[in-house]
């Protein structure tokens, strides 16, 4: 790992025999990272960044506005899932308790650590991460099959996971996993992800053949794929 810095950004640089070419990532609270093939200089990954630094700084703007959205949880603070309401309140309990009745979800946190140290702010995420979990498990089957059967694909398997950096994704033997954070979008953009990859079931890369395909099958693709990639996977 070498550590570049232009002007105030400080730019990540690390080496990876997977990669084949170097390419620039940037995440939430991780800032940027540049992976370099083990086969090329960190002087000539230096020199391509440099020339991609008016890129670097529109794309980081655009995680930093990102950064702001994320959630911190206070006492007598609800927060709305696709169908829970989540209260949290703090109590004089000797530790942390949950109670879920029906779409009713009570977070009590004891008072013994603030609610505002980031073992408690972790909790409370991980309740609602668990939340999003029953919903995705509830809905996203049933809509899977549903499109699949209407547009004709097949798959083999589906598998929800608390994926972080895809929204969904399909293997060489079609079974399909998608993010329980689909949960967080609109009922629009959680068809086209799942449409998106039903289609890799025919088509396996994102040739034009396959945004042709998609587009048959989901009209308007493009405009809901940009529309999705204003939502973050590590930001609620």
């Amino acid at each position: 790992m070498k550590v570049l810095k232009i002007h105030d950004l400080e730019i990540k640089l690390k080496k990876s025999f997977k990669a084949k070419n170097i390419s620039i990532k940037i995440k939430p609270f991780e800032g940027v990272l540049v992976t370099v093939p083990m086969l090329v200089s960190f002087k000539l990954a230096e020199d391509f960044v440099k020339t991609k630094i008016k890129w670097i700084n529109k794309n980081l703007n655009k995680v930093q506005k990102q950064e702001q959205s994320y959630t911190f949880f206070s006492a007598n603070n609800s927060f709305k899932t696709r169908s829970h309401l989540i209260n949290i309140t703090s109590t004089e309990l000797s530790k942390n308790t949950v109670h879920i009745e029906n779409t009713n979800v009570k977070v009590l946190i004891s008072k013994k650590l603030s609610i505002s140290s980031e073992e408690n702010q972790l909790y409370i995420r991980n309740i609602i991460l668990e939340i999003w979990r029953k919903e995705a498990k509830e809905y996203l089957p049933r809509r899977v099959k549903a499109l699949a059967i209407d547009h004709n694909f097949n798959y083999q398997k589906l598998t929800i996971k608390n994926t972080k950096s895809r929204w969904g994704s399909c293997s060489f033997d079609n079974n399909i996993n998608l993010s329980l954070h689909l949960m967080r979008i609109s009922n629009e953009l959680i068809d086209y992800v799942i449409l998106h990859e039903l289609v890799h079931t025919k088509v396996k890369n994102h040739s034009s053949k396959f945004w042709e395909t998609l587009e048959k099958h989901c009209p308007n693709s493009k405009i809901l794929d940009k529309e999705l990639k204003k939502y973050s996977l590590r930001i609620f």
